[in-house]
Parts: C-alpha cells; sequence; structure tokens
C-alpha cells in the first residue's frame, strides 16, 4: 500500500493547515493542548464544530447527501492528522459519529430530515443511554423498561457512565420492551430529549477530575418518562442490531493520528526533563527504547487503520475489526499516558481537582505538567467504555479469527 501522498492530496494537506492556522483562537490551541480526555467540554468543541460547519468540515466521515464533504479515505486521514497535530479540540463524537450513522442507516425520512442537519450544527447535542448497574459489558442484561401505552413508551429505570449527559439536548438510549426469548431480543433503541419531565441526572465525579459543575460523566434516572413510539429506531425490539452497527463507529475511529500527537508531546516533555545525572530524560536509553516501542505501535496502527479505512469508499463496513482498532488503540493510549507520567515525574502531583480546568491550572511546575495527571486517570478507562478489551478479545476471537 503506498502511503506518499500524491501532489492533489499534498495541495489539500496545505489547505487544511492553512484553514487551521486561521480559524484555530488562541483560547481554542489551549483547551486541545490541555485536553486530559477523549471528549472536550460543550463549549470549546461547540465553538469549533461552529467554526468547521461553516466551512462544510464538521462531518468528514458523512455522506455527501447529508452534509458531508465528500472527501476521499485519504483526505480525511490527513485532515484528522493535521487536527491532532495542531492540537485542535475534539469534536463530541456521540451526535456526529455514533448516533448520526445509525439514523442515516434504520432511521425514517422524518427522522433524518429532524435530527442530521442539528446534529451537523451543534444545535443538539447528544449523550448515550446504554450502561446500567449491573449492565456494562454484558449489555444485552439491561433491564430500563419501556412499557407501550397508546402512543407512548413509558420508561423506568436508570442508566450510568454517561457522558455529557449534564449538557446533552438529547439522549440515544437502549431500552426494554420485551422479556421474552433470548435477552438480545427484547431492547429497543430510542431517541429522547433530555428536558423531558422524569428526568434527573446525578454527577459522578471521578479521579481525572475535573472541578465541580464540569463533571463528565453521570448517572442518569427515569421515573415515568413518557417518550414517543415515533422516537423509536426501526423495528421494536430490534434495537441490539442498531446498537450492535452503532458501536463499530464508537470503536473504529482513526485511533493513530491523535496517538501520534500525544506521543510526540511525551517526547517534547523528555527533551525538558532532566535525570538525577543531569541528562534530558530522552537521552536515558530504557526512556528511549520506551518511546520507540509505543512509536512502532502507533506506526503499525496508521498502516492498519489506513487499509481498514481505504474500503469506506466502496461502501463496506468496518465490522468486526473495529474491536481490533478499540483493543490496540485504546491500550496505546494508556500506555503513552503511562510514559508521560513518566517523563513530568513529581510535576503530576498533587493533583487538584478544585483547580483544574481546561484554561487554568493552579498548581507548581511547568505548564506542561498540568494535565498529565488528570489524563492519565481519565484514560484508564478507555480499555473499558464501548466494550472492554475483554470483550474485544472475545470478539476478534469468534469473528476475525474464526475460533
Amino acid at each position: 500500500m503506498d502511503l506518499e501522498l500524491s501532489s492533489a492530496d499534498r495541495a489539500f494537506r496545505d489547505a487544511v493547515r492553512a484553514f487551521l492556522d486561521a480559524e484555530l483562537t488562541p483560547e481554542l490551541r489551549q483547551v486541545g493542548r490541555r485536553m486530559t480526555s477523549v471528549f472536550c467540554d460543550k463549549d470549546h468543541s461547540l465553538a469549533w464544530q461552529r467554526i468547521l460547519h461553516a466551512r462544510g468540515w464538521a462531518a468528514p466521515t458523512w455522506p455527501v447527501e447529508y452534509g458531508g464533504p465528500g472527501w476521499t479515505d485519504i483526505q480525511r486521514h490527513v485532515f484528522f492528522a493535521e487536527c491532532a497535530r495542531v492540537g485542535a479540540p475534539h469534536l463530541a463524537p456521540m451526535g456526529l459519529r455514533m448516533v448520526a450513522p445509525a439514523i442515516m442507516r434504520f432511521g425514517t425520512p422524518e427522522q433524518k430530515a429532524r435530527y442530521l442537519p442539528r446534529i451537523l450544527s451543534g444545535e443538539d447535542y447528544w449523550c448515550q443511554g446504554y450502561s446500567e448497574p449491573g449492565a456494562g459489558s454484558d449489555l444485552a442484561g439491561l433491564r430500563m423498561r419501556a412499557i407501550p401505552d397508546g402512543e407512548d413508551y413509558v420508561l423506568d429505570g436508570s442508566k450510568i457512565w454517561t457522558t455529557h449527559a449534564h449538557w446533552a439536548t438529547h439522549m440515544f438510549c437502549l431500552v426494554r420492551t420485551s422479556t421474552e426469548g433470548k435477552p438480545q431480543e427484547g431492547i429497543s433503541f430510542l431517541l429522547l430529549p433530555m428536558t423531558l419531565p422524569g428526568i434527573q441526572i446525578k454527577p459522578l465525579p471521578t479521579l481525572d477530575g475535573p472541578a465541580e459543575g464540569e463533571q463528565e460523566i453521570n448517572q442518569v434516572f427515569f421515573d415515568n418518562v413518557r417518550v414517543p413510539v415515533a422516537n423509536r429506531i426501526g423495528e421494536e425490539n430490534k434495537g441490539w442490531t442498531y446498537a450492535k452497527y452503532l458501536l463499530e463507529f464508537e470503536r473504529g475511529n482513526a485511533y493513530a493520528p491523535g496517538l501520534m500527537h500525544m506521543l510526540r508531546k511525551v517526547k517534547k516533555m523528555a527533551a525538558l526533563e532532566r535525570a538525577d545525572d543531569g541528562r534530558a530524560l530522552i537521552d536515558d536509553p530504557e526512556f528511549r527504547r520506551k518511546v520507540a516501542e509505543l512509536e512502532i505501535a502507533v506506526e503499525s496502527l496508521n498502516a492498519t487503520e489506513l487499509r481498514i479505512f481505504s474500503g469506506r469508499g466502496a461502501g463496506k463496513t468496518v465490522g468486526s475489526a473495529s474491536s481490533m482498532l478499540k483493543l490496540a488503540g485504546s491500550e496505546t493510549q494508556q500506555a503513552i499516558t503511562e510514559l508521560a507520567l513518566e517523563a513530568v515525574g513529581s510535576y503530576a502531583a498533587p493533583f487538584v481537582r478544585d483547580t483544574w480546568a481546561p484554561t487554568n491550572d493552579g498548581r507548581a511546575g511547568p505548564d506542561y505538567a498540568g494535565p498529565v495527571a488528570p489524563a492519565y486517570f481519565s484514560y484508564r478507562k478507555t480499555t473499558i467504555y464501548a466494550g472492554s478489551s475483554e470483550i474485544q478479545k472475545n470478539i476478534i476471537t469468534k469473528l476475525v479469527l474464526g475460533i
């Protein structure tokens, strides 16, 4: 596979660089540098999305008929790589990259017309209602009931680990509509506004912070919440099929561009930090070995992603290969944050939750050390959400290796 850019792709890369240089404000650049998660806070994420949307670049993977830019696979890869190179803030994935493809594939014409333009513009901001207490990796065990009542479903139960529920305007939600047959056969897929009566959101503070009121995850409680049947995606009791399709997009992302950026930051930190003998940490042979191993892992993943994503242009889905990307990508993310922690040493502690924010960090030490500890804590969960590493290995064994 030829990984060299053609003259046309180089021209596209230069156009992307010029756009980023012109449109990324100093504040957005600072927020991007200080991100400690795959998620950015809502205000800055939407600010960047509005800029991209005005240029027609908010949804690089969307088909043209729904507002996508019509890029080739290589152009999409170049765009993601350039955004990662300059540390642009991440856009919230739940709408653009997760529920939108499911609506495109399984939604009614009315649902597509209602939701897709508002997802693209950022007017609707989504969260994911999958996991429950007692039903996470074993998602088929979910118990939140949706009882038909006329033209509505009545929802009772709770969802947990719900990222950005406190900011979301809408949720895509898996609910149990039948207890007959296999557990997977009684699940339906609903779209619902977060302003419905009976919804209560409880914050779940985590070790990575940030300060109170800006937390990332929540538990959401549903008490006699009425959702129109018209908000259901596809057929009743077929939600498991739609959820699996959506998970291909949640898991099968391009990890390599972001990982390259993370590793470059670690190398810069190590060039500035000094070992006990006064040498730059990057000159320590053992540290350089760890960096080299991760560079090889990231480059290998990059080549794999290019190969897998090249089929999208021909209409192929990522399928079970998304589990390979999720497994390799999330475990490499963790390894890089561990190396960053080693690079900055004692400057990573103490981590003071009450002073942390994307644009402010009150601790002593170099500015680049500020995000290291919260990023380390945040990335502990990457091998759990969207299906744990153990689940991904089971899928790879069965569906990829055929064992």
